[in-house]
């Protein structure tokens, strides 16, 4: 019985898996067969919109208006065109879309998909050769109306032109010809147009219309920009330049070298440039003049800004030429000085030579600028260079001055550190000394029982110390290098000295003023009295650390916190 239920399940899930594939297949042919109806009915009214009414409708209008052999002549062009592609393109467009219904209704799906892309391709280029028919056709069955509505927008425009001409009529001067025989050239082309719209001849008409459009848009530009033109070239640059000139002339007479404008040559530029701007505005062509006027302006402008340049390199150049050569004189004189004395300081501070190099280093770099200083006075005074380029040269050379007169400072301070070093060990010598009496006289007026040795070997290095100090002052020459390591030996081991004096004294006054406090101790304390004995007999010993230890040891057991309380007194 289990078995049987086992097949009779097993076929049941076939049966159902069957279907559900037999389903899913139906479904997609369905689907299938809706998209490629759905193409085919696109293609068929794509089709029938190839050839609209528009384009019947135009040529009828064209038909209407022929009246002479050029319009007949494009007539008969689009005709042609057109019944080709009705009696031609659709036909064949038609025979492509009935293979593609026949091989759909036949569920031949193969070939299909490429007979559909033909066709799509060959309406496209049907379309687009009716579409660009009817754009030619209209070129004309519109001329009029679009050309009407251009006209009326020029018109209105070159009455604005004309009335700004007759405003400004007395500026025009040598172009007020040209621009009148091109008033009547616009005249002439607007008469133009209407006998060419009259005669229906389009061609020309949009010939014309350019024609009036160029015409009017440069007369425009000449209207706008000739005054300006005209006064640039024949007034405010002449007039500049003269001013040029004058002013150029005073400077030459002022001693001024200008040589490096090159001014004579580009005024004669300059001129030749005006003049052409002239010449061609005559025939009414200012293609980049106003661009030209303007960039001569600016470089007349920029030879205004090189004449102020000009005239601060001079004030600046003479305020140098004053203070150099007094500045190098005076560094000479300070320089020649240690020289003199190169000697007498390398002898008394045991210096080499190449500890005083630098001075001689100083010297040839202070004869160079003076020789640079010369020749840049040399060229001024010859009025061949421009005052611009000899402010060049003299910060170059004053640059140069001040690095030497840095170097030259920085080498006086170190010489006067020399002599403050050997000054100052004087003086440190005579507060060393006083230290180490100090701590002599500390330790002699506390009578202690016996002196620590290391006290004794202290005192003898700081002793040796300041001697070999005091040999070196009096030495000759006088070694800086040595004596400040001298100096500093000595302070070291004098102050190292000082402070184990101190210490040692303090610690066996509080040593000695613990035995003391303790003694109230004694009578009632055996071990206070025999910790006191033993600091007593350390503190005779010398060993005054020790003694101070035992008495607080002792003293600790009847009174806790006793160190800081003898502290505290002994420092009040």
């Amino acid at each position: 019985m289990s078995s049987t239920i086992h097949i009779l399940l097993a076929i049941t899930y076939i049966f159902i898996g069957i279907s559900v594939i037999v389903l899913t297949l139906f479904l997609l042919k369905g689907r299938r067969h809706k998209k490629y109806q759905f193409i085919i009915n696109n293609l068929d009214r794509d089709k029938n919109l190839i050839i609209s009414a528009n384009v019947l409708s135009e040529l009828n209008k064209v038909e209407s208006l022929i009246n002479n052999d050029d319009l007949r002549k494009t007539y008969d062009e689009w005709v042609n065109r057109f019944n080709k592609i009705k009696d031609v393109d659709i036909p064949e467009i038609e025979d492509s879309l009935l293979l593609i219904d026949e091989k759909f209704q036949n569920r031949d799906f193969k070939d299909l998909q490429k007979l559909i892309v033909e066709a799509e391709l060959a309406i496209l280029y049907a379309k687009t050769k009716a579409n660009y028919l009817l754009n030619e056709i209209q070129e004309i069955t519109l001329s009029e109306e679009k050309n009407r509505e251009i006209i009326t927008r020029l018109k209105a425009e070159y009455r604005k032109i004309l009335q700004l001409y007759h405003n400004r009529e007395n500026e025009y001067d040598i172009v007020k010809e040209p621009i009148d025989l091109q008033i009547e050239n616009i005249d002439k082309l607007f008469s133009a147009f209407e006998v060419s719209l009259e005669n229906n001849s389009y061609t020309e008409v949009a010939k014309i219309v350019k024609a009036i459009d160029d015409t009017i848009g440069n007369l425009k530009l000449i209207v706008e920009q000739a005054p300006d033109i005209l006064v640039l070239s024949k007034n405010l640059i002449p007039n500049k330049l003269k001013e040029l000139d004058i002013i150029s002339g005073k400077l030459i007479s002022e001693g001024y070298n200008l040589d490096y404008l090159n001014l004579e040559y580009n005024k004669e530029e300059i001129n030749k440039k005006v003049s052409d701007v002239i010449s061609r505005l005559k025939v009414l062509n200012i293609e980049d003049s106003m661009f030209e006027l303007k960039t001569i302006l600016d470089y007349i402008e920029s030879i205004y800004n090189d004449f102020e340049k000009e005239k601060l390199a001079r004030r600046r150049f003479e305020e140098y030429q004053r203070n150099i050569i007094i500045k190098v004189v005076n560094l000479e004189k300070i320089n020649n000085n240690l020289i003199r004395k190169l000697d007498e300081i390398k002898y008394s501070y045991d210096l080499d030579n190449n500890d005083v190099k630098v001075i001689g280093d100083i010297k040839y770099e202070l004869i160079s600028v003076k020789d640079n200083y010369d020749f840049i006075i040399s060229l001024y005074r010859g009025h061949k260079v421009a005052f611009s380029k000899l402010l060049r040269e003299m910060d170059i050379c004053n640059n140069n001055l001040l690095k030497t007169e840095e170097k030259l400072n920085y080498t006086l301070k170190s010489l006067n550190s020399l002599k403050e070093d050997e000054d100052r060990a004087r003086e440190q010598l005579v507060e060393i000394e006083d230290i180490l009496a100090r701590s002599k006289d500390r330790i002699n007026n506390y009578k202690l029982p016996v002196i620590p040795k290391n006290y004794f070997v202290e005192l003898k290095e700081a002793s040796f110390a300041i001697k070999e100090m005091t040999k070196e002052l009096q030495k000759t020459p006088l070694s800086i290098k040595i004596l400040n390591t001298r100096v500093d030996t000595a302070r070291d081991l004098t102050l190292k000295l000082y402070n184990t004096t101190k210490e040692l004294v303090k610690t066996a006054k509080m040593a000695e003023m613990a035995i003391v406090y303790g003694n109230r101790y004694r009578p009632v304390n055996r071990d206070i009295d025999s910790g006191l004995v033993k600091s007593e007999n350390l503190f005779y010993k010398g060993n005054y650390k020790g003694s101070l230890e035992q008495a607080i040891n002792a003293i600790n057991i009847v009174e806790p916190g006793i160190y800081e309380r003898l502290l505290d007194e002994y420092q009040n």
